[in-house]
């Protein structure tokens, strides 16, 4: 009796431990989200914005004097009958930041617009203000004011975000007011191209147009993301602005109407396996300087050409695309501390970065990648030809097809600079250096083509 009592009991117990890890603790960790719960109380934040913006016929340029006389006849009884301007209307969607009624979106969705409606859930309808923009980044602050307090959406932070992580997005897809879909992270630092400031979140929550500039929440219902993009014709793909990059801008927004961003002075290219080899790295982590600006913050810190960066002001350098971030949101001014590998050895340069103008943005270089070209000396016929600056050098005067050097990239009209960090000057400097190179090894290329630099790497085989 007592055995049979001790295996009841034991029984009892393992069966009570296997439903609490089936339902207790380990279901709450992995499970999805209250998403009932986590909608009616996000739903508040989320605003949908109009936009109305008037726009001008195009009309026919005008023909030059002594023209067809029935052609200019047509031609105005045409631009009669065109409307003089019409309305165009666009939606789109928003969260607010602040009680007092200041809504982060989308750049996009308010640009140009003479007149923005912002629709709350309650259903009152607001007159917006845009109080600031940045293109770049594709974000705006626009501000209504209620007279009361307003629901808040909590900004979270997009760093500590982890793919596979569930999320929920709130805006208005198609005019479809307060519409809530749900998903995961799919990709984290994704570049699609639209700007050297390229760092999207890829979910697959359903984003469709209409959902641009709202919220992207985390399953605590923090903002993680601004949606923005779609990929055309892709089911499941979409993108959204991390919240941190928000969060650096939100204050120069709301004080200047504006961004200030800094300035290192550098043109940069990926570093490819090829490349890191001929450089004497083990990986292909960091991003390698192709051009330093003359009198930039680069030049006068002593940063070089060939350079690679794998450090920025003690964060790591990943990528390319890293540094244009970590430089951008930099304030003017600050000094920081830059490690480079130069030479196969690590140095520390000190850096003040400067504030970005207009046209200084960081030059990000197209990845290449492999030689059969002919080369001559550059004489005043091929500068005009190629349309080079420059009264000497060797000039790729044609590039075999499905060569070496076309397979990497190389077109004719590139002047040759350097090989293997030996400066080309004359055809005999090209063919010394090339005949030199022996099987298996990597040749290390410095071209210049309309005005900038760029590294390639070919692999001898």
């Amino acid at each position: 009796m007592l055995v049979r009592f001790v295996k009841l009991t034991l029984l009892t117990l393992v069966t009570a431990a296997l439903s609490f890890t089936a339902s207790g603790p380990a279901q709450a960790k992995t499970g999805p989200p209250d998403f009932v719960q986590l909608a009616k109380k996000l739903t508040p934040t989320v605003v949908n914005i109009g936009t109305e913006k008037k726009v001008k016929p195009q009309r026919r340029p005008q023909r030059p004097f002594g023209s067809d006389p029935f052609q200019e006849f047509f031609d105005r009884f045409l631009d009669e009958q065109l409307p003089q301007g019409y309305r165009q209307r666009s939606l789109g969607s928003g969260f607010i930041i602040s009680e007092d009624g200041y809504i982060l979106t989308n750049n996009h969705v308010i640009d140009g617009a003479d007149e923005i409606r912002v629709k709350l859930e309650d259903g009152r309808e607001l007159k917006g203000e845009v109080k600031g923009a940045d293109p770049k980044l594709d974000l705006a602050l626009i501000k209504v004011s209620d007279g009361g307090k307003l629901p808040v959406a909590v900004l979270g932070d997009s760093d500590s975000i982890s793919v596979g992580e569930w999320v929920m997005a709130i805006g208005n897809p198609f005019g479809l007011a307060e519409t809530v879909t749900a998903g995961i992270i799919s990709a984290k630092g994704r570049v699609i191209g639209s700007g050297p400031y390229d760092d999207y979140i890829q979910t697959d929550a359903s984003i469709n147009p209409g959902n641009s500039g709202g919220p992207l929440f985390n399953a605590r219902g923090e903002v993680v993301g601004i949606n923005t993009a779609i990929v055309a014709g892709g089911q499941g793909i979409g993108f959204a602005i991390p919240v941190n990059m928000a969060k650096t801008i939100i204050s120069q927004l709301k004080e200047n109407g504006k961004v200030e961003r800094g300035w290192l002075g550098v043109s940069i290219q990926p570093l490819t396996k090829e490349l890191a080899q001929s450089f004497g790295l083990e990986n292909e982590r960091g991003a390698l300087v192709s051009e330093v600006k003359p009198e930039s913050p680069a030049q006068k810190g002593g940063i070089m050409a060939g350079d690679v960066i794998v450090e920025f002001d003690g964060k790591v350098i990943r990528e390319m695309n890293d540094l244009p971030r970590l430089v951008a949101a930099t304030s003017a001014g600050k000094g920081v501390v830059v490690r480079v590998v130069r030479d196969r050895k690590e140095e520390t340069i000190s850096v003040t970065i400067d504030r970005l103008k207009e046209g200084d943005e960081v030059v990000v270089a197209s990845d290449a990648g492999r030689l059969g070209m002919s080369v001559s000396e550059l004489t005043r016929d091929l500068a005009t030809t190629y349309r080079l600056k420059e009264s000497s050098g060797v000039v790729a005067t044609h590039v075999t097809p499905d060569g070496l050097a076309q397979a990497v990239g190389i077109q004719r009209g590139d002047l040759v600079r350097e090989i293997n960090g030996k400066a080309i000057v004359t055809v005999a400097d090209y063919d010394r250096e090339v005949g030199a190179l022996k099987k298996g090894s990597t040749l290390r290329m410095l071209l210049r083509r309309g005005g900038a630099n760029r590294f390639v790497a070919i692999r001898i085989d």
